[in-house]
């Protein structure tokens, strides 16, 4: 019996520990993807800017070098586009919305901001527009940056913490 109550007790202090984790994964998966979608939009302004390739072909080509949920965000722009007839502008905006988890709402409105000159301009008035949220994302990142090292390493403490406590208290 004391062995059981033993495991029940290493059970939860590692429960509570994981979740504390996963809610400190939070803010390195932001930091991670604003870089990516950084990233992203500066291949893409150079592509808008030294090729004669449209749009959709640009992002196909973004979307296979940058991977993950930045990657995802322009592959799902280009698929909409082409399966559902949608403008430019709306289909960015509408995977933007769709794999937008772990950003803010600025971040997001900032980002599908790019969405109603897509496509609408002209090439400089699209780099224009791409440098804009570019200098937003750079102060989203060092935003971002701030608050990991703030949080992160606080909820994996208190993940840890909040298990100590529950076994003390079933002690």
């Amino acid at each position: 019996m004391y062995i059981l109550k033993l495991i029940l007790l290493m059970v939860v202090f590692c429960t509570s520990t994981i979740i504390g984790i996963l809610i400190s994964k939070k803010y390195s998966n932001r930091v991670n993807l604003l870089k990516a979608l950084r990233d992203a939009l500066n291949i893409f302004e150079v592509k808008i800017n030294f090729s004669f390739e449209t749009i959709p072909e640009i992002f196909n080509e973004i979307s296979e070098k940058i991977k993950d949920q930045a990657g995802k965000i322009f592959s799902d722009t280009v698929k909409n586009i082409k399966d559902k007839n949608m403008l430019v502008g709306e289909a960015w905006e509408k995977s933007v919305q769709a794999n937008s988890e772990g950003l803010k709402t600025e971040d997001i409105n900032c980002i599908k901001s790019l969405g109603k000159l897509l496509g609408k301009t002209d090439v400089e008035g699209q780099i224009s527009q791409i440098r804009l949220v570019d200098v937003f994302l750079e102060k989203q990142i060092s935003e971002a940056t701030e608050d990991r090292s703030k949080n992160e390493k606080m909820y994996q403490k208190l993940g840890a913490i909040v298990g100590l406590i529950i076994v003390i208290v079933l002690i």
